[in-house]
């Protein structure tokens, strides 16, 4: 997938489960997330359609890929943003290698910012899986959930309702 991303000249972030399971915990996933700014994704799309991807949905912040041939390969998902926001994240965020190919993941902090804009945004959908990541994240990177910093992170990109929800169950 690396290939492609930088055939295409596109400089993606990984973030979803494998993004999850960089920072320790493990967690099993169905697909590859990426966050790009929305300018780059028609290049990969084209390379992607090379590859025997198809593009089940676009969407104004959101555009999804799955195999030509189901059971193939993995979904791929993009999430959209603009190039200020990827290259801040970028800025903050770690290389790492899966599987021989090389990706930017975001810092752990930004992370659990879009997992905590994720539940805001979509409560019913995203919060049985993304709070009990952000739950152990914070416990296997030791941060301190009730430290005024992360309440900040909590109450900018998630709810009040949500950062009590993690305190209960980061304990």
């Amino acid at each position: 997938m690396s290939d492609v991303f930088k055939q295409a000249g596109a400089i993606p972030v990984l973030i979803g489960g494998f993004a999850v399971n960089y920072y320790g915990v493990s967690r099993q996933t169905a697909d590859a997330d990426f966050m790009i700014d929305e300018e780059g994704f028609p290049r990969i799309r084209a390379l992607m359609e090379k590859k025997g991807f198809i593009t089940a949905l676009k969407q104004n912040v959101f555009a999804q890929m799955k195999p030509a041939t189901p059971g193939s390969l993995m979904d791929v998902d993009f999430m959209f943003v603009d190039r200020k926001t990827l290259g801040q994240i970028m800025s903050a965020g770690s290389n790492c290698k899966i599987a021989d190919c090389e990706f930017i993941v975001p810092s752990l902090m930004h992370l659990i910012a879009l997992k905590l804009h994720s539940i805001k945004h979509n409560p019913a959908l995203r919060e049985t899986r993304d709070l009990p990541d952000i739950v152990e994240l914070i416990r296997q990177n030791g941060l301190k959930s009730d430290d005024a910093e992360f309440r900040e992170l909590c109450l900018k990109y998630g709810t009040l309702e949500l950062y009590g929800k993690i305190l209960e169950k980061a304990g």
